[in-house]
């Protein structure tokens, strides 16, 4: 019986994912409705902002020339990729020579020691965009293992939600700017090995994600362990549940909605204190792209600090959205 409750539940969770049986109900013009809303109109309002800066941007001079428009802004973010293809190419050529050298070395000598060297050019436009991914992923996972147990803590008891308070209302406020620095000495400090399995700028950048992007996780955690049925409460009580099942069986399925939106909320948090982060510290990453190109000053800078810019809202957005994908699977009720 178990059984058949579970495959029950497993298909209406996938129902809940597949809008078309809810479409196929629908009649035509609900269906014309939805697609107007849902597709035409944002559509529509793309069109009408490339049109605009299209416009604007031949009226505006700067010392760089005008502002670059869409089809300028397009002709660099290819130039970008071509400069990536490129550069990539190089370097398989660079392993390729380095493997046809070590062959002939081993077949005059099959004891001789040989050298893989790692390929030395400049990090291309895609490179630095993984770069920041990766940090960003690090500083979010540290902040979300560090947030959501504390959370848990400051929902279920109120002398810790007393005791924290304090602190979390003096450092929630604190710029990314501020906490650069005191990162940069901490981990230039202790952080010291003579093979690193991180180097520090990846450090420094993740640790002041952290430390910026933890706190609405924290108190979106708190607040959802604090809100939860107190009915489910006392059934805990009555059945004299353990601490740890009382918390992974009752509190945190009540508290996900609101754990996933604190968390939704940090990762946007940490990936906007990234980029200013590695702009401040020239860190490997977006950020640096930026500035770098900011300081060049060429004819493509300005193009290209704008596909920059693209480029950060996107992916942006895109991490929201996977958020809410995993806040919509593993989460029940409604969806709004």
């Amino acid at each position: 019986m178990s059984s058949i409750s579970s495959n029950a539940s497993f298909m209406a969770g996938l129902a809940r994912f597949n809008p078309f049986p809810a479409l196929l109900r629908e009649s035509p013009a609900a269906l014309a409705r939805a697609a107007v809303r849902g597709i035409g109109i944002p559509l529509a309002a793309i069109l009408a902002f490339l049109v605009v800066w299209g416009q604007v941007s031949q009226q505006i001079e700067t010392s760089l020339g005008t502002i670059p428009g869409p089809v300028q802004v397009w002709k660099e973010a290819v130039g970008l990729w071509d400069d990536h293809v490129a550069q990539r190419e190089k370097a398989d050529a660079f392993y390729e020579r380095q493997e046809e050298r070590n062959r002939k070395k081993l077949a005059k000598n099959p004891d001789a020691e040989v050298k893989i060297r790692g390929y030395t050019g400049k990090p291309t436009y895609i490179d630095q965009i993984f770069t920041s991914l990766k940090t960003v992923f690090m500083g979010f996972l540290l902040a979300t293992i560090v947030a959501v147990p504390l959370g848990i803590l400051c929902g279920l008891s109120s002398t810790a939600n007393a005791a924290f308070n304090p602190l979390i209302q003096i450092f929630k406020p604190v710029s990314p700017l501020a906490w650069l620095p005191i990162v940069t000495i901490l981990v230039s400090a202790l952080y010291v090995s003579p093979d690193p399995f991180f180097e520090k700028s990846f450090l420094t950048s993740a640790i002041t994600v952290t430390l910026c992007s933890l706190w609405p996780t924290l108190i979106n955690t708190a607040l959802g362990v604090a809100s939860i049925d107190k009915d489910l409460v006392n059934v805990g009580k009555v059945l004299r549940l353990k601490t740890r099942t009382k918390i992974f069986k009752l509190v945190l399925p009540s508290a996900l909605p609101l754990i996933f939106t604190g968390l939704r909320l940090s990762l946007g948090v940490g990936w906007m204190v990234l980029i200013a982060a590695e702009m401040l510290a020239q860190n490997p990453g977006l950020g640096k792209f930026v500035w770098d190109e900011f300081q060049n000053g060429s004819s493509h800078s300005l193009g290209r600090i704008m596909v920059a810019v693209f480029t950060i809202g996107i992916i942006g957005f895109l991490l929201d959205r996977i958020m809410l994908a995993l806040q919509t699977f593993f989460t029940f009720g409604d969806q709004r």
